[in-house]
């Protein structure tokens, strides 16, 4: 079963983690390559311990020095984006593990599907700004998505030996983040010290603010929808403060399955990694009987309006969850330098979606438009916010 890995954004939280497994795993993985946006000095310190043989740094001002740190090296060094595009499709790529963060993550990931690469995918942006066309290019050319989000990994298994057409919905649940019980009135007041303490998760800076928002419920409800072919109305979210139980699927049947585990996101990356089979880990066992108890509530939409701003954009369709995540990038990346307040995010995104033109076409070029008009409007909406 050995592997083959590139890893898009190795420098992160998901693409370390991903070298810790491989490092534990080396008869079953090996590293081929490598890619990072900035972080040269962690992107260095990788490629000398694991050797891939191509290694890209997309920012073209970090290549001299990473050729010269890896030079004398059996590493082809490569810089830019479309590096990253044409290292992913190479033959000596088994599997692409996705970690890019946001909208940067689209080309490459739709490039290893294209190339029909199996995909472990980490970037959920990918499918919720174009979920139609990544879908479209799977299965023409054979690529597998498998999720490596802890919720759609859980669904995945769930799901796993059951016939078509017997899921009667998923529920996907959150921990509710760190302001699950603030009062509506406090929220303008959190810092983004106090949004990126998650009380369960370890996670990258923005994954974890997307948390506290529910924007990262509200994408993975558009997700959940192109990867199961589900409707977004038979896909729930649960908030589920103890993270023990990551997702749920009921079926017509009445029966409800459940996935258990701890919240380590080293057990949904190892399990895309050897689907379909099951490896032996180290990872702490989930002790039921420690638990005091478990316990579900239905989000608040009303302090968190980002799922909702989320289920109608998929709602609609076409372009309108591309609007959706490229005004939240901007949002959550200004609220993390302090320029707006913590609210703002939602009326960021909601303005954004008021003003986006509607577009059906599933195509790179609609993708790309939206995704560069709605971060003006963001930018623009931030920028009168900030002189009130």
């Amino acid at each position: 079963m050995h592997k083959r890995l590139a890893i898009l954004g190795s420098t992160g939280s998901i693409g370390t983690q991903t070298l810790d497994i491989v490092s534990r795993y080396p008869d079953l993985f090996s590293v081929e390559a490598l890619t990072a946006g900035n972080n040269i000095d962690l992107l260095i310190l990788q490629a000398k311990l694991f050797r891939p043989k191509q290694v890209v740094i997309g920012n073209d001002s970090h290549y001299l020095r990473l050729r010269e740190e890896l030079a004398g090296l059996p590493i082809e060094v490569l810089s830019g984006a479309e590096a990253v595009e044409a290292v992913v499709i190479r033959s000596n790529i088994d599997t692409v593990v996705a970690a890019m963060v946001g909208f940067a993550g689209l080309r490459p990931t739709a490039a290893a599907v294209a190339a029909g690469k199996e995909v472990a995918l980490a970037n959920k942006e990918t499918l919720v700004v174009a979920g139609e066309m990544i879908t479209d290019y799977a299965s023409r050319s054979g690529s597998r998505l498998i999720p490596i989000d802890s919720e759609h990994s859980a669904v995945m298994q769930c799901l796993n030996g059951e016939p078509a057409g017997s899921v009667e919905k998923i529920i996907l649940t959150g921990s509710g983040g760190p302001f699950r019980t603030t009062p509506a009135e406090k929220l303008p007041e959190v810092t983004p010290e106090m949004a990126l303490r998650h009380p369960n998760w370890t996670m990258g800076a923005k994954i974890t603010i997307d948390s506290a928002t529910l924007m990262n419920k509200g994408l993975e409800v558009i997700e959940a929808h192109w990867l199961f072919g589900l409707p977004a109305g038979k896909i729930e979210v649960l908030i589920h403060p103890q993270s023990v139980i990551h997702s749920l699927v009921q079926f017509t049947d009445g029966s409800v399955k459940a996935q258990l585990g701890i919240p380590d996101m080293r057990l949904p990356i190892i399990y895309a990694l050897t689907y379909p089979e099951r490896v032996f880990t180290d990872i702490p066992r989930p002790v039921l009987s420690d638990v005091a108890s478990l316990t579900f509530e239905k989000p608040d939409t009303t302090r968190f309006r980002n799922l909702t701003l989320a289920r109608e954009a998929i709602a609609k369709g076409g372009n309108m969850p591309c609007a959706l995540n490229a005004a939240n990038e901007i949002a959550v990346e200004s609220f993390l330098k302090k320029k707006i307040r913590f609210t703002d995010i939602a009326a960021t995104v909601e303005h954004v979606l008021e003003h986006t033109l509607f577009n059906k076409e599933a195509s790179p070029d609609v993708y790309f438009e939206t995704d560069s008009r709605s971060r003006s409007l963001a930018k623009e909406f931030i920028s009168k916010e900030e002189k009130k």
